[in-house]
């Protein structure tokens, strides 16, 4: 039930926009006991299914090499240290303010300014993210908020109702403890674990790696869950270690099919523990709760990163995104209620507020790209097209213009040369090249550089639409010119010639052909065979193409070469039966 509720929800979440998480947890929510009621103990799948969070924190571990984690550490103790501290204390506050009693509020407040690491993770990696300095702030905040778990749960035995006094010995053994666990897996990590997976390995026994990998994984987390500590921090320094290891790829290709499941079914048990019936009962102090705590919240975090001097959209973005509260709140909440620091019901508010949140994080997603301005490039230091008058127009400066160019210069002509990438116009200036900025697909542009008085256009741009409107605007306002374009694929090729382009190229065609003939002539193949079989190609495709664009279907069969038949010669089939292993009209080929 659980999978086919995601393999339907899910897509059509992230079809309509909002997201992979949102999906889930409407999955959930529709399955648990305030939809269908189809599950009746989703707590049962959610211990089952922070699987999923330990496992992530696993492979983000293997990205994270220890140099990498160390230049982190201002990072982790220096911003995650700010952030939890200051938010912990305004939600805190709020807390009092609301009518709570401050111990109460203490751990509402600190349950709240644990971000969801599932979520926020899961939205990074979706957006490509993880690895860009932005998000490298929020993943040492969350890594910090994953260690401060730790002295919370020690906050919370101190301030539950007086069951007798722990003495100091047990306290020192619980830190003892705590230490030496992180002792070991260092240890295991730097000194076991590769000779282990090297013996493995020549085992080439696949499922036994697998194993040993889940083995690490769920290992590394019991062992901290015993001692106290978090599950996922223990997993990510298993991580850490293991990902200058040469079984590091092998590791993560291992874990990474459980790890995508289990988050998915974490997601779905957060979206089924949310209980509409205390919702319904609490909704004025849940409402106040949560639009209240994630308002000051994200403030706060806006606050700490302009202050710390990040961007206005980079500081607005890490607000939004972690003003909800966490996977690691329902711990919180749960121990407290254990020692009786909180009741049941209150515990059922805190919980609700904090699934709540997680909800409306993907909708304030989405209204912060409405919210955020669509970034302008910058023209400082950029000359805009006008007024150009050279007879050679060329029209984008990326890899291919770049070559292009160098033909042209080389027998002396001079060149105008247009671009829309500013960042590209500044980096062709340190070589010493003179280049303007300017749309090619707008037509005052073109005659701004001078299209209507040259010679020679070449559209070297790597945008096919972008292509194509050029030689539109070319061929109906300047049709005396002469055009050449730089075309995508073969679709693309026959399009630009219907356009009426005096010539166009394939952008990987001569390539393609030149890599072609080097691996026959690693075979063996003499030059004057190399010339013969180049020859033969280059006449094959410009009939095949001609052919095409006549719309003479039947006329271009066996003009390409297929393995198919070599093939039907071994199954005795005549191979003038068989038709091209892959017909020129199918999608597959439009790059050929």
């Amino acid at each position: 039930m659980l999978l086919a509720a995601a393999v339907f929800a899910v897509p059509v979440f992230k079809r309509l926009g909002l997201g992979t998480v949102l999906g889930y947890l409407a999955a959930g929510l529709l399955l648990g006991p305030s939809g269908v009621g189809l599950i009746s103990d989703p707590q049962s799948v959610l211990h089952a299914a922070e699987l999923g969070v330990v496992m992530f924190l696993f492979i983000i571990g293997l990205e994270m090499e220890p140099n990498r984690l160390w230049s982190l550490r201002r990072q982790i103790f220096g911003l995650g240290v700010i952030q939890v501290a200051v938010c912990g204390a305004l939600l805190t506050g709020i807390g009092i303010l609301i009518g709570f009693a401050p111990a109460v509020a203490f751990v509402f407040g600190m349950g709240f300014v644990l971000t969801s690491t599932a979520i926020v993770m899961q939205i990074l990696g979706e957006a490509n993210q993880l690895s860009t300095d932005s998000g490298q702030k929020i993943v040492s905040v969350l890594l910090f908020e994953d260690l401060a778990i730790v002295p919370l749960l020690a906050v919370i035995a101190i301030l539950a109702p007086s069951t007798g006094e722990v003495s100091m010995v047990t306290r020192l053994t619980g830190i003892g403890l705590a230490l030496g666990a992180v002792a070991v897996i260092i240890f295991l990590g730097q000194r076991i674990m590769n000779p282990l997976f090297s013996l493995l390995a020549n085992a080439k026994i696949r499922e036994v790696m697998t194993a040993a990998a889940l083995l690490v994984v769920l290992g590394a987390a019991l062992l901290m869950q015993v001692v106290g500590l978090s599950m996922a921090m223990g997993a990510f320094l298993a991580g850490v270690l293991l990902s200058t290891s040469t079984f590091r790829n092998q590791l993560e290709a291992d874990v990474e099919p459980f790890r995508g499941i289990l988050l998915g079914l974490f997601f779905l048990a957060v979206g089924m523990s949310l209980d509409l019936s205390v919702v319904a009962v609490n909704w004025q102090i849940i409402a106040l709760s949560v639009i209240v705590y994630m308002l000051v919240k994200a403030l706060a975090i806006y606050l700490i990163a302009r202050l710390l001097r990040s961007s206005h959209v980079e500081a607005l973005k890490r607000a939004v995104l972690m003003s909800q509260g966490g996977e690691f709140a329902f711990v919180l909440y749960t121990t407290a209620a254990s020692s009786g620091l909180i009741d049941g019901p209150t515990n059922a508010i805190f919980t609700a507020t904090v699934i709540v949140s997680m909800v409306l994080t993907p909708f304030a997603l989405i209204g912060l790209r409405y919210a955020i301005p669509k970034p302008v490039q910058s023209l400082d230091g950029v000359e805009v097209a006008e007024d150009l008058s050279e007879r050679i127009l060329l029209i984008g400066f990326g890899r291919f213009g770049q070559i292009a160019s160098q033909s042209l210069l080389g027998q002396g002509h001079s060149i105008s040369i247009i671009d829309n990438d500013v960042e590209m116009i500044e980096a062709a200036a340190t070589f010493g090249f003179k280049v303007y900025y300017g749309d090619g697909t707008r037509l005052d542009i073109l005659r701004a550089a001078g299209a209507p008085n040259a010679d020679l256009v070449l559209i070297c741009t790597d945008n096919k639409e972008a292509t194509s409107r050029i030689a539109e605007l070319m061929r109906s306002e300047f049709p005396l010119v002469k055009v050449m374009a730089r075309s995508f694929d073969r679709v693309h090729a026959m399009e630009l010639r219907r356009i009426g382009v005096e010539y166009e190229l394939r952008e990987v065609f001569e390539s393609a052909i030149t890599f072609g003939a080097q691996a026959i002539r690693e075979l063996g193949a003499s030059e004057d065979e190399i010339r013969d079989v180049v020859a033969g190609v280059r006449s094959r495709d410009r009939q095949r193409f001609e052919a095409q664009l006549l719309g003479a279907a039947d006329a271009e069969l066996g003009l390409l070469l297929s393995n198919a038949v070599e093939q039907a010669r071994e199954g005795g089939v005549e191979p003038q039966t068989v038709r091209p292993a892959v017909p020129d009209r199918a999608a597959p080929t439009q790059s050929a």
